[in-house]
């Protein structure tokens, strides 16, 4: 007999927390192209080592994303997020003062992607899962995704104003005291089932959760098109503000373009995650890579300008983020939220695997070739090859059969 997991956590309670974490977390880590420029330039580095750095980071933030999904979902959320607040402004601080580039991966790279896993979707997610009703849970997931980001729309251009006003070093040291903020957030997400116990009974052991996801096709289709999303987002977050300074254009411009895609992932990912709730989470998926695909080849054919830049990132906006509500809510239909965080992970994982190859590939093939075009061209190869993964994906929960105690 399963034993329900009782909901003592209100629904206000945990999207505001919830939100306000992510705000935080997402917010910070969308500006670092803004210090792409500042640092190389300062330490005589080339793009490849910064991009280099930023890749590590979202690698090691998809990886540890899996472990983090692990402790959140049996010891509950609470000790990974004060955990993953304390790394991220160590992260930060060791970001600013680092000595060389060796020093300057393992903080920018591993420790604030250590951090990134322990404060942001899969361990959230997981408590967003658990807490609020299914019926609610997509759109749920969508408001905790808008707020992430509102946090870019709000951080970006507040990192620009630190950078110009205090120096890039500095304005790293800023943010490092201001993520510490996340641990008293977290105080709102400690649920009643990890207090003083055991987590809660479950049905499968982590082991035999892991074998059923990877032995089910869609779960591989929905990791093999979070991989895409990856690819494409951390790419222009880090990149365009350098290709937009390349093509001519003012710094003001990389930073307005990048609060837009903020802005307008707010409602991207609040109206995706509430279309989950009454349309098919596949067809949203395909439709939203497919589009992200068709709005860069418009701004690659289209003349360079402001207008088109900010045309292209409130485009980019509605498309950003808007995937993750339904991939998470997709997951949590098919397998259930006992193990969320966990599954959540290893599909983030790939996502970041996506990520690590857009933002290195991107300054290496800058550094090659002295532009960024091959990199363009394949993130539009790859958002139709998602679109096409995604349409056969099985939204039905899974039929399970008893597992043996």
């Amino acid at each position: 007999m399963q034993n329900a997991s009782p909901r003592n956590l209100s629904m206000v309670q945990v999207l505001a927390c919830g939100a306000a974490i992510v705000t935080l977390s997402m917010g910070v880590r969308h500006g670092f192209g803004l210090w792409l420029q500042p640092i190389t330039q300062a330490q005589g580095w080339s793009r490849e080592t910064f991009a280099f750095a930023i890749a590590v980071q979202n690698l090691a933030w998809g990886f540890f994303g899996i472990f983090a999904g692990m402790v959140a979902d049996r010891f509950g959320a609470f000790r990974v997020l004060v955990v993953g607040a304390v790394l991220y402004g160590l992260g930060l601080a060791g970001m600013a003062l680092a000595p060389n580039a060796f020093i300057f991966t393992l903080t920018a790279g591993i420790l604030i992607g250590a951090a990134q896993a322990g404060t942001t979707y899969a361990v959230v997610y997981g408590v967003i899962g658990r807490q609020i009703d299914p019926a609610k849970r997509s759109w749920a997931m969508g408001v905790a995704a808008a707020a992430g980001s509102f946090g870019q729309f709000l951080m970006v251009p507040t990192e620009g104003f630190l950078i110009s006003g205090l120096g890039w070093q500095e304005a790293l040291l800023a943010l490092g005291v201001f993520v510490l903020f996340i641990a008293p957030l977290a105080l709102g997400m400690r649920e009643p089932d990890f207090v003083g116990a055991a987590a809660p009974h479950r049905e499968q052991t982590i082991m035999q959760a892991l074998e059923e996801a990877f032995r089910y096709p869609s779960f591989q289709l929905l990791m093999a098109g979070y991989f895409v999303c990856g690819f494409q987002v951390v790419f222009i977050g880090v990149h365009m503000p350098s290709y937009l300074k390349d093509k001519g254009l003012s710094p003001q411009v990389a930073s307005y373009a990048l609060a837009l895609i903020g802005l307008f992932n707010v409602f991207g990912t609040y109206i995706a995650g509430s279309l989950g709730q009454k349309l098919a989470r596949r067809k949203i998926l395909a439709f939203i890579y497919l589009a992200r695909s068709a709005a860069i080849a418009l701004f690659l054919w289209a003349p360079l300008s402001p207008l088109s830049v900010y045309v292209f990132a409130s485009v980019m906006g509605l498309l950003w983020l808007s995937t993750v509500p339904p991939t998470n809510a997709t997951v949590a239909q098919i397998f259930g939220v006992a193990h969320l965080s966990m599954l959540g992970g290893f599909v983030f994982f790939s996502h970041q695997i996506g990520s690590f190859m857009g933002v290195w590939l991107g300054g290496f093939l800058y550094d090659r070739t002295g532009s960024y075009d091959i990199v363009w061209y394949i993130a539009i190869a790859l958002g139709v090859f998602a679109a096409l993964v995604n349409l056969p994906v099985r939204e039905v929960p899974i039929r399970r059969i008893a597992q043996p105690a």
